[in-house]
């Protein structure tokens, strides 16, 4: 059985919209269910009746309470992607960029009443490139964690994993906010860059020019080192969109204005920087 979340309203026009997770299962012929809680009433009566060997879950965004949780003889599954105890919550990928880690991964782990604290079942490793973007990365981490969740469920099935214990520490990834994607350009370039590709392609890292909001989506540090002119000000070159950090600089190569599509740094400077070049805004 397949369960997702309820249709939701999208675009202009609020459109009731399936989720891909249903139109998946709809193609596959797998019975479907959209609860509102997974933990109602309801949802609960109908999981004991099926008779539950295990339950994976994978960016379902409700959390399971342990009337669910016992429900299941092998217990619940879930593919989380960081490698825990690091990166516990909401968004651990976008934080793991923010704070410039050179690796993450994907952890399968027995769901208990924490937020992913569970024992480790199985996990995966990928090195992290130095520009790679929160969108790209996540496209990785969701191959890598399908093919987890499949190895994990047959292993479990032939009792060949130990679950172990997290080890003590880890660090959080709570729900991101629209104050923590503001580009403070008094930073170090090397900090406003992994900002702006740990919230790219969303929400986006965002700054302000003549008063407009201006959002940032792909950068690459030209220069780690010293200071070319006041933060947020942009260098006079026509080829490349450079910008001063509180230290180094930065190149701006996708943005894109308040009411327009994504353009170029050059398309930018073109477009934006005639009379004059200007600076950014905190």
């Amino acid at each position: 059985m397949v369960i997702t979340q309820p249709d939701k309203p999208a675009g202009r026009g609020l459109k009731l919209t399936p989720p891909p997770v249903k139109l998946a299962a709809q193609e596959l012929g797998l019975p479907l269910l959209q609860p509102k809680s997974i933990n109602s009433p309801d949802c609960v009566e109908i999981l004991r009746s099926l008779d539950l060997d295990l339950l994976v879950t994978a960016a379902f965004g409700q959390l399971l309470r342990p009337v669910v949780l016992r429900i299941p003889r092998l217990g619940c599954v879930n593919v989380h992607a960081s490698l825990l105890p690091k990166y516990r919550g909401a968004a651990p990928i976008p934080w793991a960029l923010i704070h410039g880690e050179r690796e993450t991964g994907v952890t399968t782990f027995l769901m208990d009443e924490g937020m992913d604290t569970g024992p480790i079942l199985l996990q995966r490793r990928v090195e992290i490139g130095p520009d790679e973007t929160a969108g790209e990365l996540e496209e990785r981490l969701a191959r890598l964690g399908a093919e987890l969740a499949v190895e994990t469920v047959e292993k479990l099935w032939r009792g060949e994993i130990e679950p172990q214990p997290q080890p003590l520490g880890g660090s959080l990834a709570p729900k991101l906010h629209k104050e923590d994607g503001r580009i403070r350009w008094e930073w170090e370039a090397w900090r406003i860059h992994n900002l702006v590709r740990g919230l790219s392609p969303k929400p986006g890292a965002y700054t302000t020019w003549a008063g407009d909001l201006v959002k940032i989506l792909r950068t690459h540090v030209v220069e780690k080192d010293g200071q070319a002119g006041p933060p947020g000000s942009v260098l006079p070159r026509r080829d490349k969109l450079l910008v001063c950090a509180g230290q180094g600089i930065l190149e701006v190569r996708e943005l894109q204005p308040a009411g327009c599509r994504v353009i170029t740094g050059k398309d930018f400077l073109n477009g934006y920087c005639r009379q004059g070049f200007g600076a950014f805004g905190n």
